[in-house]
Parts: C-alpha cells; structure tokens; sequence
C-alpha cells in the first residue's frame, strides 16, 4: 500500500502530538512493508506569522493532491485580536470546505484503565462505546449571512441546512451503526428550530432504507444529560454541525481525558484527520501534551484511507496496552500519580511505538 499524507501540523502542541503520530505511523508502515509519503505544509496561526494566511494556497494544493490530510490543532491567543476570517481557525474551516468532508467521526470509549480519570463512577463509564457522526459543512459554522457590526453592537449568525445535506450525512452515520450495534440516535432541537424540524424528518426518511437499524430521537439538552448518566445507552450518535462540536468535547469525561480523542472527516474529495483537542498553547513546548488522540488519529487514517484494519486495530490495541502497563501523561496522572509511570509526550510515543512493533511482530 502506498499512502500519501499531507501534515499540517499548525500550533501550539500541534507540531508535538503530530510528530509522534507520524513516528508510529512510520513504524506500522515499516512492518507491514507499506510505503508512507509526507509533506509538511504549514496551518493556522504560523502560516499567518510565515505566510500572511491560515492556509496558504501551496497547503491547500498539497491537500488536495494527497491520499489524507493529518491536522494537529490551530489558534494562539496572540491572535484573538484579529477579525474571525483572519484567525487561525479559518484556515481550519476553509480546508474542511475545500476537502468537502460532511461526515466528522468522533469516536469516544471508555478506557477501564482511566477509569478513576472520570468525574463519572466507573460503573457508568464502563462499557461505554460512542461514535459520534457529525454534519461538518453547514450550520452555524457556515450559514450565511453572518456578521458583527460593533458599531451597534450587534452580531447575527445563520443556521441552514437542506435535505440533502441532512440525508448524506445520515447515510453514513446508518452504515457505520450497521457495522456496530444497529443502533442510531440523532439529535436536534426540533420543539424550538425549524432547522431541526427538517433535520428530523430527513433522517427518518433515511431510517426507511436501513430497517435493521434502530432509530431514536434526542434533544440535544436532554442528550447533554443522558451522556453523563447513562453513556453506554448510545452507539452511533448523529447531530448537526455545533451540537456535535460541544457533545462529542463533553464525551471526553467517558475517556478521562480531551487528549484522548481522534477523529476523521470524510465523504469529500480527501479526508481530513485530528484530533479532537485544541492548541493548548499554555502547555506548548514542555513537553506535557497527550499524543494518544493524535496517535489514535494516525489509526484511523489507517482505517478510512489506506484500508489497513489489522494495523489500525494495532496501534488501538498498543495504546490500550500502554494504558494496561501503568504509563501515563500528565493529564492522565492527575488523580493517582504515585501510581503510575508518567511519560512526557516523545516517551509515550516511543512507548506506544515500542508497544505496537511487538504485537505486530508477534502476529
């Protein structure tokens, strides 16, 4: 298998995470004799100080011209200053459209080994197994018009959607429940917003087509409770653009930790891979950031554009290994550090490779 990615690895603990990421995505390769081909563009908050821009055209054409794209994390609270389509998180946004990926995979589960990470008791979290589909291109993030105008001290945003936006997205939230545990629940706000009123209606119309799959309905205030009291009700997940963004953040109480959680973007010309936390701009440079959402990223890159299941399951079943063994970041240290083995971000990426050359090996 050849595979060519685009690394972007923007700012703050983006360039950290992602190098360790890309180390064991390096090592998998090498075992599997698959050849790996990287360029590295810039992103975000140091394409505006190198390029003027959040995303230079030459980032962009790569992207395009590549098999996936892997993203750290954007934005710097030295440009919090600047309008918002000057910001880091722009360029962030203009490569999602221009990749053209509506399905935004977030899976969060639980890890036995972090369960005493979770404000949740343990035997709530224990099991719990989400995989949340979330509509990337339009809502509020896109819909226009939108605009601020100081002067009267007024901003307005728009949320739109249409029924065939609403009907691809659901399509392939239905074909991964298919391949899970035949459950799916959408959520939207339909008693308020006419834009969840057709969002409804869409995914039942969709529901027809996939009779072995079961259908259930959430507002999202309701589904932001049932999360934290009864998260292994729930299998696949299906929301609209912003209420996926806050749910599936929340989802990282069922992990231990925001560090934990990758994601994918597809069904557009390239898809687009990172992890779910930010830049964390406060920690940058120290050494103290988690690699295993980035890590577990690389695996999903694995699943989703290369179709190499064996070694993506591997590098999942290498971090859970790790976990097992007692070695922990900072961030997952926090409730018992006499008892574990804190690792800063290189060495939990050179344990995880470790970890994964063996079980290849062995198998």
């Amino acid at each position: 298998m050849n595979l060519k990615i685009l690394v972007t690895a923007g700012d703050g603990i983006g360039p950290e995470v992602t190098n360790e990421a890309v180390a064991v995505l390096h090592e998998v390769a090498g075992i599997g004799g698959h050849k790996l081909a990287l360029d590295h563009k810039r992103i975000g908050g140091v394409a505006i100080v190198q390029d003027g821009t959040p995303l230079p055209k030459n980032t962009l054409d790569a992207a395009l011209a590549s098999d996936a794209v892997l993203l750290g994390a954007v934005g710097g609270n030295e440009f919090n200053s600047l309008p918002p389509d000057k910001r880091p998180e722009a360029g962030l946004l203009a490569i999602r459209a221009a990749l053209g990926g509506f399905a935004n995979l977030r899976p969060a589960f639980a890890f036995k080994e972090l369960a005493v990470n979770s404000p949740l008791r343990p035997e709530i979290v224990d099991g719990a197994d989400i995989l949340f589909v979330r509509e990337l291109l339009g809502g509020l993030y896109f819909g226009k018009p939108r605009a601020w105008d100081k002067a009267k001290g007024e901003a307005h945003n728009t949320m739109v959607y249409t029924k065939d936006e609403v009907a691809r997205v659901a399509r392939i939230a239905f074909q991964l429940a298919q391949k899970r545990r035949k459950k799916l629940t959408s959520v939207d706000k339909a008693n308020v917003l006419e834009v969840s009123q057709l969002w409804r209606a869409t995914v039942n119309e969709v529901a027809a087509e996939f009779p072995d799959v079961t259908v259930e309905h959430q507002y999202v205030d309701a589904m932001a409770m049932h999360l934290m009291n009864q998260p292994r009700n729930y299998d696949v997940v299906l929301t609209e653009n912003l209420f996926g963004d806050i749910l599936s953040d929340e989802s990282a109480v069922i992990t231990g930790s925001l560090g934990m959680l990758p994601s994918a973007t597809i069904g557009g010309k390239v898809n687009l891979y990172e992890p779910v936390h930010g830049s964390a701009p406060d920690i940058a440079g120290k050494g103290l950031a988690n690699p295993l959402g980035a890590i577990l990223t690389g695996a999903l890159i694995l699943r989703h554009s290369g179709k190499l299941e064996a070694e993506a399951a591997a590098i999942e079943a290498a971090v859970r290994k790790v976990l097992e063994q007692g070695f922990r970041t900072p961030d997952l240290a926090r409730s018992n550090p006499q008892g574990f083995t804190v690792l800063n971000t290189t060495e939990m990426g050179a344990k995880v490779r470790e970890t994964v050359k063996t079980l290849l090996v062995d198998a």
